[in-house]
């Protein structure tokens, strides 16, 4: 549903047609233009998607069998740990061009073709910080607190928020003639 604002100021569902819509500096990035209530959203969800610390239910390092931590091991736990990392790398890449841009930064001496690619991976790099951040310092939820948190929490806030930005861009849009149908 955090996605569907985006979708909603952006006007498209072209990922090369959001980032356009966010081109102009900072201040038209999604994340502050939409309020910083969708992009949190999503980055809980990401999260707990993910099964990262503090949602890392399914599997816990603390505890004496873990699933696929006791079954494999060598290169096929290797592969499944590179798996789990992959997922991390592609959703933090979602996020930077759904909210922040995508490669948008400045460029800084005429190079065109470089400076895209760096801002790109940066913005990447900074969201795998926050990920290892989040590892070291949030505790782990119970089931019922995770179920809480989203049930409670999460879906009504961001069911608000969707419409709130619907009625804000059509009230942008002058566009009210739905109602009288």
């Amino acid at each position: 549903m955090a996605t569907v604002v985006v979708v909603i100021l952006a006007g498209t569902l072209s990922t090369h047609g959001i980032v356009a819509a966010q081109a102009g500096g900072i201040t038209r990035w999604f994340v502050l233009s939409s309020g910083v209530v969708p992009f949190i959203v999503f980055l809980i969800a990401a999260t707990a998607e993910l099964n990262r610390p503090p949602f890392d239910l399914v599997e816990a390092e603390q505890e004496l069998v873990g699933g696929f931590h006791t079954e494999y091991s060598s290169i096929r736990f290797a592969l499944f740990f590179l798996a789990e990392f992959m997922n991390v790398i592609t959703m933090s890449a979602i996020m930077v061009t759904l909210f922040f841009g995508g490669p948008a930064g400045p460029i800084l001496f005429g190079m065109t073709w470089f400076w895209p690619t760096v801002w790109f991976l940066l913005k990447v790099l900074a969201f795998l910080f926050v990920f290892v951040w989040f590892r070291a310092t949030l505790p782990r939820l119970r089931y019922d607190q995770l179920m809480h948190l989203g049930w409670k929490l999460l879906i009504p806030l961001i069911l608000f928020w969707l419409m709130f930005i619907s009625l804000k861009e059509l009230r942008a849009a002058n566009d009210w003639n739905w109602i009288a149908t």
